[in-house]
């Protein structure tokens, strides 16, 4: 007869059949983590303090800074040390807390991808009511729609997981506590939780990948339309970098849910998990300074400020 119990702490087993790559995963986590947080710091820190990039645009790229920052550390260093020295034993109430902020910003990262699509949408489909449509009112409320849409999402996933019993050596095939590896762990039938997750994710997936590629299709259909090839120019260097973001993310996703049969392979589930959860919110940055045209004239302006400054500290008049 098993023994129904509530779990104290859990196994995390992810990627433990590969005990010679330990210490390589920790340095590469741990490597990744800190170009994360330096990168998106970098970037929140160049919009604050250049005002031409005072705009909706850059008003929801730095949000997405912030928002990537938060996704990483809610993974990344936990992971690194677990690699590293081996613990891989995560608390109840831990691994409730790592699913449930996990959730809260994935699913809000997906809204925020949306609502800039919506953004470059605007401003290039009805240029003329920009600023009327975009104002700062809206943005406001976009954003925080997006973090609200996040708490309902993880209050009901994480609600639902940890409503479940554990039995046995409570083991989670993963480097952290995502829903489907909890669930998978759990004693109990989880058919309503699965029902669940797939209702409520599969709708915000489809729902935001929806806006996402309407939009971008309206924008491709109005570039093309463009007497100007500098216009045209201009406007693809805008909205490439976004749709490169977009694709990595929803891509990654789509795969890891929407695959036949992506999920049946620990192995390959977790690295997929690498991808959306690590890898993208380090490449953001990179994604929209190297391919944005205001971005890079600003750190241009400001390497070439320091260069003067370090120049006239040398040679004092």
């Amino acid at each position: 007869m098993e023994n129904h119990t509530k779990a104290t702490e859990f196994i995390l087993t992810g990627f433990k059949s590969y005990p010679e790559s330990q210490v390589l995963l920790s340095v590469l986590f741990s490597a990744m983590y800190v170009v994360t947080v330096v990168g998106n710091a970098c970037m929140i820190l160049i919009i604050r303090t250049d005002s031409k990039l005072h705009t909706p645009m850059y008003f929801f790229l730095e949000n997405l800074s912030i928002l990537d920052i938060c996704y990483s550390s809610v993974i990344t260093p936990k992971a690194a040390l677990t690699f590293s020295l081996g613990r891989r034993i995560i608390s109840y109430n831990g691994c409730a807390s790592q699913m449930f902020f996990f959730s809260l910003f994935g699913t809000t990262e997906a809204f925020f991808l949306a609502m800039m699509a919506y953004d470059r949408f605007t401003a290039i489909c009805n240029p003329l009511l920009y600023q009327i449509i975009m104002n700062k009112r809206l943005c406001i409320f976009m954003v925080g729609g997006s973090y609200l849409s996040g708490c309902i999402n993880c209050t009901i996933q994480t609600g639902f997981t940890f409503n479940l019993s554990f039995c046995g050596p409570k083991e989670i095939n993963h480097f952290f506590c995502d829903v489907p590896a909890v669930m998978h762990a759990s004693c109990s039938d989880t058919l309503v939780n699965e029902i669940v997750m797939l209702a409520v994710c599969g709708s915000i997936i489809v729902g935001t990948a929806l806006v996402v590629f309407i939009s971008y299709g309206y924008i491709i259909i109005t570039i093309v339309r463009m007497p100007s090839a500098e216009s045209r120019r201009k406007a693809f260097s805008t909205c490439s970098s976004h749709m490169l973001a977009v694709s990595l993310f929803f891509g990654a996703v789509f795969f890891m849910y929407a695959q036949p049969g992506a999920t049946s392979s620990p192995d390959k589930s977790n690295t997929i998990s690498i991808l959306y959860t690590i890898v993208i919110p380090m490449l953001n940055p990179f994604i929209y300074t190297l391919r944005n045209q205001e971005v890079v004239s600003v750190l241009r302006t400001a390497f070439f400020d320091i260069q003067l400054g370090f120049s006239a500290s040398e040679n004092p008049v």
